[in-house]
């Protein structure tokens, strides 16, 4: 790694979730509730590439990350890292969605390696572009970019899985009661 850069690896909630719940093992048969079956398109494949552009508002600042917290309230005022994490995985859902049985099946972010090379301070748009690079069974790997209009804000790579929206609540809700 170079030491210029902040890498983002992180198995974030929906990650630990998803493993926790038996979402994310080998999709062989049982993947998907009896009777039901995956509805991925035959065009999910590798090559499918999606661009958003998002202007940056106050509130996707460091300060507004975790209000609560008083060191974040005395950093600068640019584009958080973790709001960078969310625009990427908003983006890889735009790209997919449409190649998959949107609601019913929807992906969860599950490995995080990209990193944060430039500060973006609020008004300035973010552009991030995505490439799905891999497809195994329900899981999808993307090369990630973003850049202003300055420059390259984040590289990397992004991994989602698919999962089947009703199910993966239920466990979530069983989870929630502390079942």
């Amino acid at each position: 790694m170079r030491p210029d850069r902040a890498v983002v690896s992180f198995d974030g909630f929906s990650a630990c979730v998803a493993l926790a719940s038996g979402f994310l093992t080998d999709p062989g048969p049982g993947a998907f509730p009896e009777g039901i079956k995956s509805k991925m398109r035959d065009t999910l494949e590798p090559g499918i590439r999606h661009e958003f552009r998002f202007e940056i508002p106050d509130s996707k600042t460091v300060s507004a990350l975790y209000p609560e917290s008083p060191e974040f309230q005395v950093m600068p005022r640019v584009f958080a890292t973790g709001y960078l994490v969310g625009l990427i995985e908003w983006t890889c859902i735009q790209a997919i969605a449409p190649h998959i049985d949107w609601p019913r099946e929807q992906t969860v972010g599950t490995h995080f390696d990209f990193g944060h090379s430039a500060p973006t301070p609020p008004g300035c748009p973010v552009t991030v572009e995505v490439e799905l690079i891999e497809v195994e069974k329900r899981r999808l790997r993307f090369r990630v970019s973003a850049r202003d209009d300055v420059g390259i804000v984040s590289e990397g790579v992004h991994e989602r899985f698919i999962i089947d929206a009703e199910r993966f609540n239920a466990k979530l809700s069983s989870r929630q009661r502390g079942a």
